[in-house]
């Protein structure tokens, strides 16, 4: 793949271990916009350039690494020759690039750069991408996947136990609610026999006193 294409446009963003948040660098007349879709085989062997030269490539994209959500987790950077630090690749963060597209709207034309936020020096001390790096880095990723299923299986189970306790509270509160009222309208009722029972017999005296009255 070569950059010497005709430029039509060029946008740059930041790969994030999360999803993609963009930045630019747009021309005048160009309009902010996520690509909103990149093509990794055109992004490998993409030229790459430290941060403080845009002219000179410090070598190019070998690999793209993908975590456990197909999500990018970093670039794989093969310096060659340059830099005097012999043919190594090295294993670049999403934290520490953003990748200009150019000729974004044309499948035959596209082309990326990557822009590192690093100067050579700062990329020759980043991780070396061999077996011992691979090994390692997958099984922590491994590890920090099983512990984020975990951690969030844990939280919906202490939520769902909340929730439980709490209907299981409130069905006592209304069963108890439920209680008192009975009791209280059977209370009612007792003291209602009552009260029309004393008024018979108020009545049974008056008739009575009325009937002895007329004697």
């Amino acid at each position: 793949m070569t950059l010497a294409k005709k430029i039509q446009h060029s946008t740059r963003f930041p790969l994030l271990g999360a999803g993609l948040v963009f930045t630019t660098a747009l021309s005048a007349n160009a309009m902010e916009a996520p690509q909103g879709l990149y093509s990794i085989d055109e992004l490998l062997d993409a030229d790459v350039y430290t941060r403080s030269d845009d002219h000179q490539s410090i070598g190019e994209v070998e690999d793209v690494l993908l975590n456990d959500e197909m999500r990018l987790h970093a670039l794989v950077v093969d310096t060659g020759n340059l830099l005097d630090m012999g043919e190594k690749q090295y294993v670049i963060g999403v934290e520490d690039f953003t990748v200009e597209t150019r000729n974004g709207d044309n499948l035959d034309t596209i082309a990326y750069r990557v822009h590192l936020n690093l100067e050579a020096e700062a990329l020759s001390k980043q991780p070396e991408y061999t077996d011992t790096w691979w090994s390692e880095a997958r099984q922590n990723l491994q590890q920090a996947w099983q512990d984020t299923k975990q951690g969030a299986s844990s939280a919906w189970e202490t939520t769902q136990s909340t929730a439980n306790s709490l209907l299981d509270k409130a069905g006592g509160a209304l069963e108890s609610l439920g209680e008192q009222t009975q009791e209280a309208a059977g209370d009612a009722a007792d003291a209602t026999g009552e009260a029309a029972d004393a008024t018979g017999e108020a009545a049974e005296s008056t008739q009575q006193s009325v009937e002895d009255a007329s004697q």
